[in-house]
């Protein structure tokens, strides 16, 4: 009880339905009593007025009872069926039972009119006439079978209320469900945006009590991407204005080189310009974040994941070299790709860099191109530690690092891809590439193809 308490204090829908399908059993129940008793009563008149009509015909015709025979049966008929009719007060009582044809011990002194008379445990309607010849009739018929019949008709009235009270509650409850559908509707399309797809809600096709609540959606989507876009230009100024100081450090510290100093001195030195070199990389990420979060037009050709490969392979080749890691792409399959070449170079950039990072000196690196059903399935593995399953939902998350890693880094690579998928609508699965051993890194994107 508690349960459907708190289901119906928080549910409109449902109480909605519960509300109208009461009313509606209540309404049934109160017009099925109505017209069961209404037609009970008006079958009862019916059955008095073949009793009166009965009576005037044989009063117009100057028919005249007939005794009953001392020895008469009623076969072949329905004794409960059966409208009686004798002289009132018959002086020849007969020795035969009502139900086998007798007639009624009815007293003389009934009035003219209807009358209910209980004869031997049975009750018989009774109409008592006297005709224009002075004699005096009884017309009766018994009253179980008036009401049985009359039962029956007030049953078939109320049958329409039995028939159709359900179907209307069906009706009902699929009524308030589509009622409510625009908002399951809203809720949905919503729930599946991406977190950059704040682009306003088409809100005229809503009924109007709906309406309202999509308009201030919209105007509370426009208020968040104001926000985010304050705050991505703000990353991306600053970012920008620290590249310079950092960059004259750089070259201060480049001709400070040159500067004659002791061991301990040169030590500091090249600490400092580590440091400076991290700051660079940082803002570098920083800047790459912002422009993958911000918004982009849509490519007008597709992108090869060919090229895109031997162009990060340039750039990041002498970093493989220093470690004698043995990088390639194996196959000569390429796929055609709708992503922005920036974007894509972006992404297979970060996710070489780290496989360089992570892998051992002497390690190796394979890149390769697949195709499942429509997306083109770029495969980059590495033989380093791999990413455990607890890490790999906090692995996107921006500047985290994974505890015990000796390698320096940001922490924004992998949040940069991730922004840069969502945006182009690809997908990132992790995998190890040696499943046995659970050992090394298999990165698989997932991206619609051209």
């Amino acid at each position: 009880m508690d349960g459907l308490k708190k289901r119906l204090s928080e549910s409109i829908q449902l109480k909605l339905s519960l509300t109208l399908s009461l009313a509606i059993l209540v309404v049934a129940i109160v017009a099925g009593i109505f017209s069961f008793m209404s037609a009970f009563s008006e079958a009862h008149e019916l059955q008095d007025d073949v009793l009166r009509q009965v009576a005037q015909l044989m009063d117009r015709q100057r028919l005249s009872p007939a005794p009953s025979p001392a020895d008469s049966r009623l076969e072949n008929g329905n004794e409960e069926a059966r409208v009686i009719v004798q002289r009132l007060g018959d002086s020849h009582p007969s020795s035969v039972g009502v139900d086998d044809g007798g007639l009624l011990p009815l007293p003389a002194t009934l009035a003219d009119g209807l009358h209910t008379v209980k004869v031997g445990g049975e009750t018989f309607r009774v109409l008592i006439k006297t005709t224009t010849a002075g004699e005096r009739i009884a017309l009766a018929q018994e009253s179980g079978f008036r009401d049985q019949i009359a039962r029956g008709s007030a049953l078939r009235t109320v049958m329409p209320f039995l028939i159709l009270v359900p179907i209307l509650l069906l009706l009902v409850a699929n009524l308030v469900r589509k009622m409510f559908r625009p908002i399951a509707t809203l809720s949905s399309e919503i729930d599946q945006r991406a977190e950059q797809d704040l682009y306003r809600i088409e809100a005229g096709h809503f009924p109007t009590e709906v309406r309202p609540f999509a308009v201030a959606i919209n105007r509370l989507l426009t208020r968040v991407a104001h926000s985010m876009d304050a705050q991505r230009r703000f990353v991306a100024d600053a970012a920008h204005e620290l590249r310079s100081p950092l960059t004259a450090l750089s070259l201060q510290a480049e001709r400070l080189a040159e500067a004659e100093m002791s061991g301990p001195a040169r030590e500091r030195l090249i600490t400092l310009r580590q440091g400076i070199e991290r700051g660079r990389n940082l803002l570098d990420q920083l800047l790459a974040l912002a422009r993958a979060q911000a918004a982009s037009e849509s490519p007008k050709s597709p992108t090869s994941i060919q090229s895109i490969y031997r162009r990060a392979l340039e750039d990041l080749m002498p970093l493989a070299e220093a470690k004698r890691i043995d990088i390639g792409v194996e196959g000569a399959q390429d796929a055609q790709v709708w992503a922005s070449e920036l974007d894509m170079i972006a992404v297979v950039k970060n996710l070489i860099d780290n496989a360089i990072r992570y892998t051992p000196e002497g390690g190796r690196i394979d890149l390769s191109i697949d195709k499942e059903e429509r997306y083109a399935v770029m495969h980059i593995r590495d033989t380093g530690p791999g990413i455990p399953l607890p890490e790999r939902d906090r692995v996107f998350d921006p500047f985290y690092r994974m505890l015990g890693s000796e390698q320096t880094g940001s922490g924004l690579g992998l949040s940069i891809i991730r922004t840069i998928a969502n945006r182009i609508g690809a997908e990132v699965r992790f995998g190890f590439t040696d499943e046995v051993r659970q050992t090394g890194l298999s990165v698989a994107i997932l991206i619609p193809m051209a």
